[in-house]
């Protein structure tokens, strides 16, 4: 999906005119629980002064996506302040330590940054109408996951067969294979998190510690999938979505993805946004990135995973349903703070 035919698509839906169906979707609890995603036809009109405060992502995309909503919403006054996610909701509870409440919504890229603004207590909940139309696994009351992307495998498919590659990430450490990571990317912290939470610190301070003998960094998990693919590693470490962007451009590149099972490995994260004031108005934009529209526009070009039901994943992925994540509380992945320690006292940051 083009850009400019997403923004005219989004701003022009509903044109028509669908005023009774978004009055009942105000009005009523149930009109967003029969389970799959909605159109922005059945929104209500977004009026009145809303600030966002915007991690960076995606290359644009979520700008894009931001674009085509005012467009359809002459009467949104939306003011966004950008930055990294992280700092961003440093700059929330800041914000709310002072007495002062600037932002409206917070769109972050990632969960551990919504778990600091929930953990301070600043998220207001969200009505049950709209976390329900939410995959299972990912409704929580207080903040709404948009899009998901897992950790993933990616290796070499001239150096290596799928069968070659352990479906264990703690076995990785015991191989005999080159690696590719990037330990400063926020992504891999996120990753390295939820080990310590589902391991321990001593068995993920003598992974980072096994696996540092023969890996090779990166400064993205682009530049790992990238490495991957040109044969400098034999496997790396990396979101799904590095992969299927690389492939989109080059069908033919030398790379694929492997799963691993019920561990860190293979957790499925999430960006996510919260309401950070009262009224319809916050909660209403929410609706919007959860519409089948945005999830759609977000699954073909950034190759993210709708969290929606109803929406199909970017081409190329298996579907999560016959993959095996670990069982994570997202918003437990916030504290970076012992992460980011061991992995200085191990000597990879």
């Amino acid at each position: 999906m083009q850009r400019r035919a997403f923004m005219h698509g989004l701003a022009a839906v509903g044109a028509l005119g669908c005023l009774p169906a978004a009055r009942a979707l105000a009005a009523s609890p149930t009109a967003t629980s029969i389970g799959n995603a909605i159109s922005v036809d059945q929104l209500p009109k977004l009026e009145g002064d809303l600030t966002l405060y915007l991690g960076r992502g995606e290359g644009g995309l979520y700008e894009n996506v931001l674009e085509a909503i005012k467009k359809r919403n002459p009467k949104l006054n939306l003011k966004i302040r950008r930055g990294v996610t992280a700092a961003l909701a440093n700059t929330i509870v800041a914000e709310a330590k002072a007495g002062v409440r600037r932002a409206d919504v917070f769109w972050a890229v990632d969960s551990g940054a919504v778990g600091v603004v929930a953990d301070a207590g600043l998220a207001r909940p969200l009505p049950a109408a709209l976390t329900d139309q939410l995959k299972p696994g990912f409704q929580y009351s207080h903040w709404a996951p948009v899009t998901g992307r897992i950790r993933t495998l990616p290796y070499n498919t001239d150096r290596l067969s799928a069968d070659q590659i352990p479906d264990s990430i703690m076995a990785l450490a015991d191989s005999n294979l080159s690696i590719g990571w990037a330990p400063a990317y926020a992504a891999f912290q996120s990753f390295v998190t939820a080990m310590r939470l589902l391991e321990g610190d001593k068995a993920t301070g003598d992974w980072l510690r096994a696996v540092s003998q023969r890996a090779k960094t990166y400064a993205g998990e682009l530049g790992v999938v990238m490495g991957v693919e040109r044969g400098e590693v034999d496997v790396g470490l990396a979101n799904h979505y590095y992969t299927l962007r690389l492939k989109s451009g080059k069908p033919d590149a030398s790379v694929d993805l492997a799963f691993t099972k019920n561990d860190a490995g293979c957790l499925v994260n999430a960006g996510g946004v919260v309401a950070l004031s009262e009224g319809d108005l916050p909660t209403n934009f929410i609706r919007y990135l959860l519409t089948r529209e945005v999830q759609s526009y977000l699954a073909s070009e950034a190759f993210e995973i709708p969290l929606v039901n109803g929406v199909q994943p970017p081409a190329g992925l298996v579907p999560l349903s016959s993959i095996s994540p670990p069982k994570v509380d997202l918003t437990q992945l916030a504290d970076l703070r012992p992460t980011l320690n061991l992995m200085r006292s191990v000597g990879v940051l």
